[in-house]
């Protein structure tokens, strides 16, 4: 009979859980709607506000943020903040997805819209969706984790293409090597998985990649309303 019960109030314990991950969608939808176009920007929560590249981010999202394109970040501290402060700075929306965690994660003050999100897999949802590129500082296994979702999805048609611009070559060219020497050597991706990463070390490099690549799909969507 305990058992039983047990068994009936995991099962309501589930389904609430259901409508909160519903919740939680409806509340992205609803508050990113209309953003675009943004530029989602990932990297390490542990940067310090002092490091060159914290001046780095921000100047990168100040800059992405005077072309018209509102920045997307985690959030947090660290890359998230300067990005977030970046865009505040350009006057477009400073737009953080913060997520509930047990240390690290804090709301940085530069957020002109902030969601708090308690699904990892709903967060990365939304920071995805609205993106018109993806720019990937520095950072640990959360921003591996986001690169590699990010170019899953990709590879296998669920989002569509969209550059990758790498911030640092000196930083990722080891992870792209053993990618290019371990990886497609056993044939487990192909060398199209590469198309759309972009190596940048200067913040001019990012502009130039975000923009070409924004100023491309609109003229591939005019000669489309046009054909």
């Amino acid at each position: 009979m305990a058992r039983g019960y047990e068994i009936n109030e995991l099962a309501k314990e589930e389904s609430w859980r259901m409508f909160r991950i519903i919740g939680e969608l409806v509340e992205g939808f609803d508050s990113l709607s209309g953003i675009e176009p943004a530029v989602t920007i990932y990297g390490s929560a542990r940067l310090e506000s002092d490091d060159v590249l914290y001046e780095q981010t921000r100047e990168i999202a100040r800059r992405l943020g005077s072309l018209g394109f509102n920045i997307i970040t985690g959030g947090g501290p660290g890359v998230m903040e300067a990005a977030n402060r970046g865009a505040a700075e350009a006057g477009v929306a400073s737009i953080g997805l913060n997520i509930e965690l047990p240390e690290e994660q804090t709301s940085n003050p530069y957020t002109t819209r902030s969601i708090m999100f308690h699904h990892f897999f709903v967060r990365k949802v939304m920071l995805v969706k609205y993106a018109t590129a993806f720019v990937i500082m520095p950072g640990g296994l959360g921003t591996l984790d986001e690169l590699t979702e990010v170019l899953t999805l990709m590879q296998t048609h669920k989002i569509r293409p969209f550059p990758v611009a790498l911030y640092d070559s000196t930083y990722w060219n080891g992870f792209l090597d053993w990618l290019r020497n371990c990886v497609m050597a056993r044939k487990f991706i192909s060398e199209e998985d590469f198309d759309l990463l972009r190596i940048c070390d200067t913040a001019d490099e990012v502009i130039e990649t975000v923009q070409e690549w924004f100023v491309k799909q609109k003229v591939v969507g005019k000669k489309a309303l046009v054909g």
